[in-house]
């Protein structure tokens, strides 16, 4: 059977794939107005009922849809590195990103499909079931935009001028730590007009795409399923993950799937290791 290309996906696929997400994201509220139970998974991490029933959706839906791509999700075993190093392209799912924020009932979870091609993400969609939203984007194509109850309209993170000295940080609401801390201190001795907003889950990365703001330094644990569809939003919004060697961050390169520290920008153009002081040390 025909797998569709990359490019069919994005654009004569794109409503089956919006459909997938949406029907995710039911089966996730459906669960979220009730009073859910939470399990522990064997990372400690909470899982619920609502994971597993979005796990259920997606897969299904994207099996049916391309059958000849296969899928890695968080909810399901991951296949050995000796058999996924072989792919070219694969679906990589994250059900619900933000079980905490699930947990503590404040909206910020999302339902993240990606597509991620030559180690790269090129397409993501990113869900927000309590908000009534989507953000779609083709990193290959250059093409992002979200869509709510008003429509749908264009993303393009805000681009950055060199004498700028106001600077709107992004900081994760449940996974700070000192050293993360200790370089936001860091970023304000050089911004001194730095201000900072909390946001759960991968809508982080959305929220650079959308131009609400200009980095996110993530210097605790995450892994691929985490960020890879709002990475692929926020890339092709014209923004940019990258490591502290300063290269981009790569999917499916190594035996387990964790994320080294990465810091993710809204102008991908902009000179950033120029202007942003290092990493502080881990000793």
């Amino acid at each position: 059977m025909h797998s569709p290309t990359t490019q069919e996906l994005a654009l004569a696929h794109t409503d089956a794939l919006k459909d997938i997400v949406l029907q995710a994201g039911k089966e996730i509220l459906q669960v979220y107005n009730t009073e859910f139970a939470v399990q522990t998974k064997q990372d400690e991490s909470p899982l619920t009922q609502a994971d597993l029933a979005a796990h259920q959706v997606i897969v299904a839906g994207l099996q049916q849809l391309t059958p000849g791509i296969p899928i890695i999700s968080e909810e399901s075993e991951l296949p050995a590195f000796s058999e996924r190093s072989q792919w070219q392209r694969y679906w990589l799912v994250d059900p619900l990103d933000g079980t905490k924020e699930f947990v503590s009932r404040n909206g910020e979870f999302t339902v993240n499909i990606a597509l991620i091609e030559d180690n790269a993400p090129a397409l993501g969609w990113v869900g927000v079931p309590v908000q009534g939203r989507l953000f779609f984007g083709n990193a290959l194509a250059g093409e992002a935009w979200v869509e709510d109850s008003t429509g749908r309209r264009p993303l393009r993170g805000k681009a950055r001028q060199p004498d700028d000295e106001k600077l709107t940080v992004v900081a994760s609401r449940n996974h700070g730590g000192q050293r993360l801390e200790d370089y936001l201190a860091a970023i304000t001795e050089q911004f001194p007009s730095t201000t900072r907003i909390p946001v759960g889950s991968s809508l982080k990365l959305c929220t650079l795409a959308s131009g609400e703001a200009d980095i996110y330094p993530r210097l605790g644990p995450t892994s691929e399923w985490d960020i890879g569809a709002a990475q692929a939003v926020l890339c092709a919004a014209g923004g940019r993950v990258f490591c502290a060697d300063g290269e981009s961050l790569g999917y499916n390169q190594k035996e387990n799937i964790l994320n080294p520290e990465f810091i993710a920008v809204a102008d991908g153009q902009f000179p950033w290791a120029q202007v942003l002081p290092k990493l502080p040390s881990t000793d």
